[in-house]
């Protein structure tokens, strides 16, 4: 059996394959012009990639706060994803500063010093290492303010971590877990799809009197490229984006899988004439359920869908939210288009995923209904 450690190394040399031009084959061969955000008055604008989006989030927030800090495996070099790299070099080690291969440790660390007034960064190397540290996220960070009647807190805390597909993961470097932290009262669970929403979303996060797990879609670190403000602003927090407007179908998705969806939508339009609105859900918890409910009764008809499996995935919840909200509105039944109900597999991937010829089968079908 691989040790810690070795698993470790395993997922840097995974991270440093993927930057190769080998990893390309699990993005679409054609890239999807997908519509980000425009942000007002935004001022000088920079072509960045997902991470480099990242990176300079993280930058402001160092910058325009001298209590934050950031800390994780390998974060001192730059990270396996390269998304803190330099900021050590900015703004000195006792800011930016690796940590031991222990992630329990690494949430324990980052409470306890948000408890105590700093702004904690605390980067997980990848979603699927955060088990190790789920009793001291959903036991202990999520509940510090309750438990105190709002007397002491430790919402100054923010933890990124890489999630989902990227064509070679396996089971450990390919899962997305958002579900099981989103029904933990006194969390935040957000997932940006794009690099101006990245930016923002990360600087809201970071700037959130409560705490957040922040996970980035791995995949579009390098494949999402946009111009984006290089100035401060943040996106708020549990507002979902309506990226596509339509009037016959409403598809719902996050982080990665905005992409394949928003494919799926270009063949229905094309193929079948099917007017699509695409709602990007950006949070996860506390998710826009006005949004998408006001969308779901103009249209009567409702898709989801992630990758992560979907027995208890957060299409559930919204899927349950829908029926009751919209029962009368509904023309078919809701579809859940998922990760199948399995440990993530190697190399049948590509049968596991959630592609956009499975979501364009879905629409097909809540259409024909």
């Amino acid at each position: 059996m691989l040790s810690r450690n070795s698993s470790n190394f395993i997922g840097s040399l995974i991270a440093r394959s993927f930057h190769s031009s080998s990893a390309t084959r699990s993005a679409p061969s054609a890239p999807i012009n997908y519509p980000s955000l425009k942000i007002e008055n935004a001022g000088e604008l920079q072509k960045m990639n997902l991470f480099q989006a990242i990176n300079n989030a993280m930058d402001i927030a160092l910058k325009t706060d001298p209590k934050s800090v950031i800390f994780g495996e390998d974060v001192g070099f730059g990270g396996v994803f390269r998304c803190t790299v330099d900021l050590r070099d900015k703004y000195g080690a006792n800011r930016v500063f690796n940590t031991p291969l222990c992630e329990q440790g690494i949430a324990g660390f980052g409470i306890g010093l948000a408890a105590q007034g700093a702004t904690a960064i605390a980067e997980i190397q990848f979603a699927d290492y955060i088990f190790p540290a789920f009793d001291q996220i959903v036991n202990e960070a999520a509940k510090y303010r309750y438990r105190s009647g709002n007397q002491f807190n430790c919402g100054s805390l923010t933890f990124r971590s890489p999630y989902g597909a990227v064509g070679h993961g396996g089971h450990y470097h390919s899962q997305s877990p958002e579900s099981y932290f989103g029904q933990t009262p006194g969390l935040k669970v957000v997932i940006p799809s794009t690099p101006i929403e990245a930016k923002g979303l990360l600087l809201a996060s970071i700037r959130e009197p409560n705490p957040v797990i922040f996970f980035e879609p791995k995949l579009m670190y390098r494949s999402a490229v946009e111009e984006v403000p290089v100035g401060d602003y943040e996106i708020p927090l549990g507002k979902a984006r309506i990226v596509r407007e339509g009037k016959d179908i409403t598809i719902v998705g996050w982080g990665a899988q905005m992409r394949v969806l928003l494919q799926a939508c270009q063949m229905a339009e094309e193929k079948l004439g099917i007017s699509c609105e695409l709602i990007d859900l950006r949070t996860i918890q506390p998710w826009d359920v006005d949004c998408v409910v006001n969308s779901v009764k103009k249209t009567g008809r409702l898709v989801v869908s992630h990758e992560a499996p979907k027995t208890g995935g957060w299409a559930a919840e919204i899927a349950s939210t829908i029926q009751e909200r919209c029962f009368l509105h509904l023309e078919a039944p809701i579809q859940r288009i998922c990760g199948y109900d399995t440990p993530f597999p190697l190399i049948f991937e590509k049968f596991y995923l959630p592609d956009h010829l499975k979501n364009f089968e879905a629409i097909k079908k809540t259409i024909a209904y």
